[in-house]
């Protein structure tokens, strides 16, 4: 089966790779001649999932999954959120939108301060389109859309640890370990995180578990 996953990133895209494995041919956003920057313009991780995959999906025409993911810290009132990959770039002075992972850290370590309610999680929506046959008049393609989710729960610690990961990994401990996804290590990580759960869901449901 070959199917787009709507990204660039490469650290997403082999995250995926090794969680799937050679059951499913994943192809990226260049392998399908895509170098647009997608909208984002949802207010929850399922509208912005959502809309990356459809938008591959009327461009391109093939099926498509897309995924969206936050950081959610309780004391923060869910936030970063939506905005987790831009978090620091929303700051008052800041003067463009970028994914700068060290920044965002730095920006939230200094927000939560010394705040002992350190609890948050990670969520990942995938948002998957399968192309299907084409109406009896020809007029447009069917189409399922499908979406998953995968939690992870932890707490966010005072300060970086780890050289693994991406992101938040530095600074967030899942619960029932002592190391941070940063420390874990990507084998360790592809079986517990938050976008390994929610792919587990989704490899199921292509594969017909």
């Amino acid at each position: 089966m070959k199917i787009v996953f709507a990204t660039n990133n490469q650290h997403k895209l082999d995250e995926i790779h090794s969680i799937l494995g050679d059951t499913i041919e994943v192809l990226s956003l260049k392998d399908i001649g895509c170098d647009v920057d997608i909208p984002e313009t949802g207010q929850t991780l399922e509208e912005n999932a959502l809309q990356k995959a459809q938008y591959i999906y009327d461009h391109y025409h093939i099926s498509v999954f897309a995924d969206d993911t936050g950081l959610e810290v309780d004391a923060l009132n869910g936030a970063p959120g939506i905005y987790s990959a831009r978090y620091a770039s929303m700051e008052a002075g800041a003067h463009e939108a970028s994914h700068d992972a060290e920044a965002n850290m730095s920006r939230l370590l200094r927000v939560l301060g010394e705040n002992n309610n350190r609890r948050a999680r990670f969520r990942t929506v995938i948002a998957l389109i399968l192309k299907k046959d084409v109406c009896p008049c020809g007029c447009t393609s069917i189409k399922e859309i499908h979406q998953f989710e995968g939690i992870v729960e932890g707490q966010i610690i005072k300060e970086r640890r780890g050289g693994e990961g991406f992101g938040y990994d530095p600074i967030f401990q899942p619960d029932g370990y002592e190391e941070t996804f940063a420390e874990l290590g990507m084998e360790i990580k592809n079986h517990i995180s938050h976008r390994a759960r929610a792919v587990k869901k989704l490899a199921d449901f292509l594969l017909g578990k």
